[in-house]
């Protein structure tokens, strides 16, 4: 089963870096004995423990060498490319493997080319005779199990034999090198130093002779790389191949205190220029960190260009993706069969991959508990056998951490997302190191464009607060309770930072982090009260939404409540439920923000502070709903208060009354609602009405202005929405432009009141125009019902008034007005009706409640009339 390693992205990357290293080898322009310039033979895969980089590295080298096992569906190398040797090795810790057997596991692999590589063997002749005396090379190869498994181990003591005598023949001496110490080796060296005799023996070798005068160590074995890879350079090209090395498990070698083992494989990976190294760990490669100079021999980008964090042509560091859930599916399916039937059920099936997150260890757990309980019972385990997280992932990520390092990841499993200073301090540390360490590790996701660029890959996260209970240095609920206080106090410190800046990314990530922390661990609302009017001020609606609580402790001893899973049992879950609410109420029907805002009065939870901002869009959900009466209280109570909310409340009164047609009183109350109240979107609400489109259109522009400047994009494009609708009365190029203005504002938000207002807005424009006109209404109607928006109902059937006016149909016009007075509730809404009759000249009906119009009847008419004239010409000079 390879769905594992089902990587088709991670093989193209390794046929590009194979194509590229052979054709970089045969250009006569490339040298071996080059050791300044950079290199680009490293291929490095990394992910967090159980992603499935071992059965990728298996698999890569099984493909390679044509094995039937290999992934069918990745497609053959390039024939270009020629032959290629793998070699995998595995460095953890369990598998023993030592640096000497590294570089004698590369010299078993190139024997299958049949040739002895002379300066190599040379070499390491010496330096086995050195280090294993009394032990022949034959024999230890014999014994061996990890080169046992090589079929070529036992030519390589023949062909280091025939290197030798084949040396011995070409430097005049007699019989073989023997084991070259004392007069041997100075003779030796003394001749390949001779240029007539060095041509004859090693060709070009230059560095040879210093090779075999120094110490035979295991730091001089590291720079025997150089001379295996200037013995396969020598090679013809028909008997040549690329050598392909995957290092696995890496991550047991790279030790960040302690980088020895590290500093000989990137050495045997610079010398060897002609080879490629396929590197698969946990953690990515730092060779292009300048600042570990001094640990490493070659660090930096202008040595290996293409290890540095975006690297734009063929990028040598790639992340190991998770498994998408067809893969997942695809596996739970043929893992385990019963009469070629998937043994688990379906239900169970979705339960594990949906408890996954895509790692594949995660998929490989819950197969061997699903046998063990299988055996167990004789029956196939029920779905909720599998509704936890498995202690193992957890202790596979905790392994390699630095205490200071899993204090970290303990402090930022409690945030959505951090940064740096953001996890410095929530952790308490006074350095970032272990922050920016942690940050480095392949179960970190990064998204370097969002407010706080890291986050804890979802299984890990989840699964940290269980696996803490059993850990040695496992915290107390008081350890937790401090972190989370601080990790609080933190995202106070942003928030204001943010707020000051006019960044509402980051202010709303504050609030969605600070209300779940408040909520989880029972923690006072502090800065939460001004974040939560900052969020309702600008009009935007982004959901806030939050996550059921985990459990986790509260002051008292108790899990807390989610706001989404019962009701509100403290000020912070009120809190939650209501700006929830708020949010909602642009996606579903006002009535049940009504009830969830009454139910939050109603438990007395929120603080005096903040018993305005349900009230007050109680009174917005009343008037939606057409309780003029209620809402106009609810109004009045919050003006009264003298609150945060208290301008947007005397607007709120002035827009009930100018539902009810009393628009010199609202004129005359605008002028002291100032910006906070939105006057110039009040006003422009007024002068439409009255048939004043130019006015109405620069009061709205006025006020999409003011917004944009004070950053409040959310009120602007509300604004914007409003001008889209006057202009739309008036010209339609014009009125078409502002739609479009209005629909790019819009882009990303939620404000349903403001998108069916454009909606209305191209019913307008498009009046008189042709037909269809009544069902595109009937259609904005129907959602504006289904929201609870009486007054975009309304507009949409006085729209259809407005065509039947223009194209002077009576009939249409009479039952485009039996329409309208669906939404005509007493005197609400009456002025639209009003109008109806004004613009075509005709007296309304005597029992229709009339508005008080700032110019009086006859002027309201005789502009309505007027607009009615020019939209006639407008479409006989266009044709339509």
């Amino acid at each position: 089963m390879d769905v594992f390693a089902d990587r088709e992205n991670e093989w193209a990357a390794v046929a590009r870096s194979i194509t590229a290293r052979a054709a970089e080898a045969r250009d006569p322009a490339f040298d071996v004995e080059d050791l300044e310039s950079p290199r680009r033979n490293v291929l490095t895969f990394y992910g967090v423990g159980g992603i499935g980089k071992t059965s990728l590295s298996r698999q890569i080298a099984e493909h390679l060498a044509g094995d039937e096992n290999g992934p069918s569906q990745w497609p053959p190398l390039d024939p270009s490319v020629g032959p290629v040797i793998p070699v995998r090795l595995d460095l953890s810790t369990q598998a023993g493997l030592g640096f000497e057997s590294v570089m004698l596991a590369l010299r078993v692999a190139v024997a299958s080319l049949g040739r002895p590589m002379t300066a190599f063997d040379l070499a390491f002749h010496r330096y086995w005779a050195h280090n294993h005396p009394g032990e022949p090379l034959e024999e230890y190869l014999r014994r061996n199990t990890f080169f046992s498994r090589f079929s070529t181990s036992l030519s390589v003591p023949e062909q280091m034999r025939s290197a030798l005598a084949d040396t011995a023949q070409a430097l005049m001496m007699p019989g073989t090198l023997g084991v070259l110490v004392g007069q041997t080796l100075k003779t030796v060296v003394r001749s390949l130093r001779d240029h007539r005799l060095r041509t004859r023996a090693l060709g070009g070798c230059r560095r040879l002779p210093d090779l075999l005068e120094a110490e035979p160590d295991l730091d001089t074995l590291s720079y025997y790389a150089h001379l295996l890879a200037w013995d396969l350079s020598q090679l013809p090209a028909e008997r040549s191949a690329t050598l392909v090395v995957l290092l696995d498990t890496f991550e047991d070698i790279g030790d960040r205190t302690h980088r020895d083992a590290e500093r000989l494989v990137q050495r045997l990976a610079w010398l060897m220029p002609n080879a490629l190294f396929v590197i698969t760990g946990r953690n990515r490669l730092q060779w292009d960190d300048d600042r570990l100079e001094g640990q490493l021999d070659w660090v930096g980008t202008r040595c290996w260009p293409l290890l540095a964090p975006g690297a734009e042509q063929d990028p040598r560091q790639h992340r190991i993706g998770y498994l998408s859930a067809e893969d997942a599916e695809r596996y739970l399916c043929r893992r385990l069969t019963l009469d070629e039937q998937p043994l688990m059920d379906e239900q169970t099936r979705h339960l594990i991959i949906a408890r996954s997150h895509g790692l594949p260890l995660y998929l490989d757990l819950a197969v061997m508990r699903f046998l063990d309980l299988y055996h167990q019972q004789g029956t196939a385990p029920a779905a909720a056998k599998f509704n936890h997280d498995f202690p193992a992932l957890v202790a596979r990520t905790f392994r390699d951490l630095t205490a200071p390092e899993r204090q970290v990841l303990r402090a930022v499993s409690l945030l959505d997302a951090f940064s740096i200073p953001l996890a410095r301090a929530a952790a308490g540390h006074d350095r970032d190191a272990p922050a920016m360490q942690l940050a480095e590790r392949p179960f970190i996701e990064h998204q370097p464009a969002a407010p706080w660029p890291y986050y804890l890959h979802n299984l890990v996260r989840s699964a940290i607060r269980d696996a803490d209970s059993t850990a040695e240095d496992r915290w107390s609920p008081a350890d937790w309770q401090r972190t989370a206080a601080r990790a609080f106090a933190a995202l106070g410190a942003e928030y204001s930072a943010a707020r000051a800046d006019g960044d509402r990314r980051k202010l709303l990530g504050c609030l969605h982090q600070g209300l779940r922390l408040a909520r989880d661990f029972n923690l006072g609302l502090d800065w939460l009260v001004d974040a939560a009017y900052a969020y309702v001020e600008d009009f935007v609606w982004e959901p806030v939404e939050l996550p059921p609580a985990a459990g986790a402790p509260s002051a008292g001893g108790t899990p807390a409540v989610s706001p989404q899973s019962g009701p509100a049992t403290n000020p912070p879950t009120a809190l939650a439920a209501a700006l929830s609410a708020i949010a909602r109420r642009q996606r579903q029907h006002r009535q049940l923000t009504a009830d969830t805002l009454r139910d939050v009065l109603a438990s007395g939870l929120l603080p005096e502070p903040l018993h305005d901002l349900p009230a007050y869009f109680l009174a917005e959900c009343d008037r939606d709903l057409g309780r003029l009466q209620e809402s106009m209280d609810g109004m009045r109570r919050v003006a009264a208060a003298g609150g945060r909310l208290a301008p947007d409340a005397s607007r709120g009164m002035l827009h009930l009354a100018r539902r009810l047609g009393h628009f010199p009183d609202v004129l005359t109350a605008a002028a002291a609602l100032g910006r906070r109240g939105r006057k110039h979107r009040t006003l422009g609400d007024v002068w439409w009405s009255q048939g004043n489109i130019t006015r109405a259109c620069a009061s709205y522009a006025q006020g999409r202005d003011d917004a944009e400047q004070q950053g409040q994009h959310g009120e602007a494009a509300l604004s914007q929405a409003c001008l889209a609708f006057a202009a739309a009365f008036q010209d339609r190029a014009r009125a078409q432009e502002q739609i479009q203005r209005a629909e790019d504002m819009l882009t990303g938000g939620d404000a349903r009141w403001a998108q069916l207002q454009v909606r209305n807005a191209r019913l307008l424009r498009d009046a008189g125009a042709g037909p269809g006109l009544a069902d595109r209404a009937a259609a904005v109607v129907r959602e504006a019902e289904a929201n609870g928006l009486t007054s975009s109902a309304a507009y949409a059937r006085f729209a259809v008034c407005f065509d039947a006016a223009i194209t002077d149909s009576p009939q249409q016009l009479e039952s485009a007005r039996q329409g309208l007075l669906l939404s005509v509730q007493g005197a609400e809404f009456a002025y639209l009706l009003e109008l109806s009759y004004l613009m075509t000249g005709h007296r309304p009906p005597e029992d229709l409640p009339r508005a008080h119009w700032i110019d009086g009847v006859q002027e309201t008419g005789a502009r309505w009339r007027r607009l009615i004239d020019d939209r006639r010409a407008q479409l006989a000079t266009t044709g339509d």
